[in-house]
């Protein structure tokens, strides 16, 4: 070999030789397999201490500039040799696990014993492998990059004297060590739930240890299981300090300096428009019909000003950015703003003034957007209206309309626009789902009293549209200038993604026109023709499953639910990070349009950020918005478990939502709630799953179960740690 040979003359010469970068990667770029640095010392002849830590000290040099990679098995490879990989990994509860990249659509299989080396939530760097005989592509764990130090939720056990905690998160397939405890003269129940914070290399040892460093309670409760789902997802709940001090610097109450370059619109009966249950009110709505000869409507949007309240880099700026949105349980809110924001200075509540970032259009007879114009203003609210008061009020509500007698020609007015909009606006062009969502009274512990369907009405269908228009808008005037902002984007499904729905809907008899590449109208087309028929939820719910997540990005891409070539959020500023960001440019964009002169003016409230910047900001916000859904789920899914205890041994009706290979869900009719039918009790025939059609189908009797089958089925399980209820079909005899 030519470099044995030329270093066999070199080490004659010095004895002191260690090789250079080149020879190095030359060794390693030839070399079939993974080298250790013991192989490395006897192909170069290294003998000496001297010689060992200075080849270590250069290896590790080289690792450094990315030109070799360190492995976990303690060897070097270079990485044109290699298909790596980097990833999130994603545990099972049975062991294995999944690798999730940016750049691979589907995820690498961990198997059991690569997962000996990882943990749920650890950033690695990984080999990929060829195919298995399932077809999966696997990897191989090479690196942990970026471990997860996240704390684990998990309960106290004591067994031959030994403490451990089993996490109530499945994905952590493992039991942790506990070696101490930083919760002090704490006597700690067995069953206890805590939180443990694992310890540094762990999983380099035999047994992962960790530290309790919180004791939550042992009883369940929606209280506890909001603790505990704060926690798994890393969800922020506590204020600052700093934040506390910036909040004593503002003032309850506008003055006139405030008012500075303000437009006055205290005079319009501006309304806000929320549920029941609203606390926050970061939206208030106003319309008229044109005058003199002109046809069409003005519609103003008036959105709650907060950022002049939350100024960029300051405590409560840097709250918000990392909490990203609000975060809504069934018996609590954990706001992105402290309630001093959220439900005072910035709350459009009525009958007080507030400062406001107003988006004024002007709509054709047909509710399209014709023109628009932002501008900061002052406005007071001249009432709090939910969507059921208005929507009856609409209907000839005797009792409210008198109640609200001096209000009912605006109310009125937004009866007429709604009308308009129902029958031309711009969702008509995009995808409507009817949504069909369950809704909980609570009783005093805050647990499950009675389930109900929240029926969208046209009020609610009126503001959406309403606050559609104001994005759209916004979205028009910001992507002009080509300043750096997060719009909302929504891509179109994938090929496969859109091969498979047309597989499901042929077998039901249907088809979605377009082509390879069909449009938004095309899905909006197929979801009004099926609209009367009985299965119209299970389409739905398959449709929305081919779909993409919409996410936050600074490339504009468009909005294909919506069927619009641009959208941002600007609407709900007080409990979206995004939306604030976009109120900061618009400010900044309307000083611009004035033509202001910036030079030597502070520039600091206005904060624009870079491009990579926004960037990093879209990516963290479409994470904290997956996070708080799936932080809710969890709640909801224990609450939903909860009540069913009490209607084990029931048998009740339900429609099959989703088949898998293991068995199918039923949704309950009269409760909205989800329990699974394993395929083990289907002891009638040898059922195997049809993944083209989602259905089950019996070997000998061709007996078939698929979606939107409606059948009767009997509770006989629940369990609370898993989330899951258990059902069998009932038979009657």
């Amino acid at each position: 070999m030519v470099v044995e040979s030329y270093q066999k003359k070199e080490n004659k010469k010095n004895r002191n030789f260690i090789p250079c970068r080149e020879q190095i990667l030359f060794l390693l770029k030839t070399a079939k397999d993974l080298i250790s640095q013991k192989k490395l010392e006897k192909k170069f002849s290294i003998s000496t201490q001297e010689q060992q830590k200075a080849l270590r000290r250069r290896l590790r040099a080289m690792e450094r500039d990315g030109q070799i990679i360190y492995t976990r098995n303690r060897c070097y490879i270079t990485p044109e040799n290699l298909k790596t990989v980097t990833g999130k990994v994603i545990g099972h509860r049975d062991g294995y696990g999944f690798l999730r990249t940016e750049t691979f659509k589907d995820d690498f299989w961990l198997s059991t014993e690569q997962m000996k080396f990882c943990i749920h939530g650890d950033i690695i760097l990984a080999h990929v492998i060829k195919s298995d005989r399932k077809g999966r592509n696997s990897a191989k764990v090479l690196k942990i990059l970026q471990p997860n130090d996240v704390l684990i939720v998990g309960r106290y056990y004591i067994d031959n004297k030994k403490k451990f905690v089993i996490p109530h998160d499945s994905r952590f397939n493992f039991k942790i060590f506990i070696s101490d405890s930083v919760v002090s003269n704490a006597y700690i129940s067995l069953g206890t739930i805590v939180v443990v914070k694992l310890k540094e290399n762990s999983m380099k040892k035999n047994k992962i240890q960790g530290t309790i460093v919180e004791i939550l309670g042992k009883e369940m409760g929606t209280n506890l299981a909001i603790d505990i789902a704060l926690r798994t997802h890393c969800i922020p709940y506590l204020w600052p300090k700093e934040v506390e001090y910036q909040l004593h610097e503002i003032k309850d109450k506008i003055n006139q300096k405030d008012f500075k370059n303000r437009i006055d619109l205290r005079h319009i009966p501006f309304f806000t428009i929320d549920e029941e249950d609203a606390r926050d009110f970061d939206d208030a709505v106003f319309c008229k019909k044109k005058t003199n000869g002109e046809k069409g409507w003005k519609l103003w949007v008036a959105i709650s000003d907060v950022s002049y309240y939350v100024k960029p880099d300051t405590a409560l700026d840097k709250v918000a950015s990392k909490r990203g949105t609000s975060v809504y349980f069934p018996s609590l809110v954990i706001p992105m703003l402290p309630e001093k924001i959220s439900v005072d200075v910035c709350s459009l509540n009525p009958n007080v003034e507030r400062l406001s970032l107003i988006c004024e259009m002007n709509l054709s007879n047909k509710g399209e957007l014709i023109e628009y114009k932002h501008y900061e203003a002052v406005i007071c609210s001249h009432g709090r209206f939910t969507y059921n008061e208005i929507f009856k009020i609409w209907n000839g509500d005797i009792e409210l309309r008198f109640k609200y007698k001096k209000l009912l020609k605006y109310i009125q007015n937004l009866s007429s626009l709604q009308k308009i909009l129902k029958k031309y606006n711009i969702s008509k062009r995009g995808i409507y789902f009817e949504n069909i969502e369950a809704k909980f009274t609570l009783d005093s512990d805050f647990r499950i009293k009675n389930i109900y369907q929240n029926i969208r009405n046209d009020a609610h269908k009126f503001i959406e549209a309403c606050m559609i228009l104001a994005n759209i808008a916004s979205a028009e005037f910001v992507k002009k200038y080509k300043y750096p902002v997060l719009f909302r984007n929504h891509d179109r499904p994938a090929k496969d993604s859109i091969i498979n729905f047309r597989s499901v809907l042929k077998k039901l008899g249907l088809s979605l026109l377009g082509g390879e590449i069909p449009e938004s109208t095309h899905y909006s087309d197929l979801l009004k023709k099926v609209s009367n028929r009985p299965d119209y939820e299970m389409i739905q719910t398959i449709l929305l499953r081919s779909m993409k997540q919409a996410v936050y990005s600074p490339d504009n891409r468009g909005h294909f639910g919506l069927s619009l070539s641009s959208y941002v959020h600007f609407t709900s500023p007080i409990r979206r990070y995004p939306d604030l960001l976009v109120h900061r440019v618009i400010k900044f964009l309307l000083l611009k349009e004035k033509k202001i002169s910036f030079k030597g003016k502070d520039l600091s409230k206005f904060k624009l950020h870079n491009l990579n910047e926004v960037k990093k900001i879209g990516l963290h916000c479409s994470m904290t918005e997956r996070r708080a859904d799936e932080a809710t789920r969890d709640v909801v899914d224990w609450l939903k478990c909860d009540f069913m205890q009490k209607k084990i041994g029931d048998v009740l009706t339900g429609v099959i939502s989703n088949v898998t290979s293991f068995g199918f869900f039923v949704r309950l009719n009269q409760f909205f709630i989800d329990g699974l039918v394993h395929i083990a009790t289907l002891i009638d025939d040898y059922y195997y799953f049809d993944a083209i059609g989602l259905k089950l189908i019996g070997k000998s009797s061709k007996n078939t179960y698929c979606l939107g089958d409606t059948l009767k089925v009997k509770v006989i399980a629940v369990n609370l740690n898993e989330r899951k209820i258990e059902l069998s079909l009932y038979m009657s005899r």
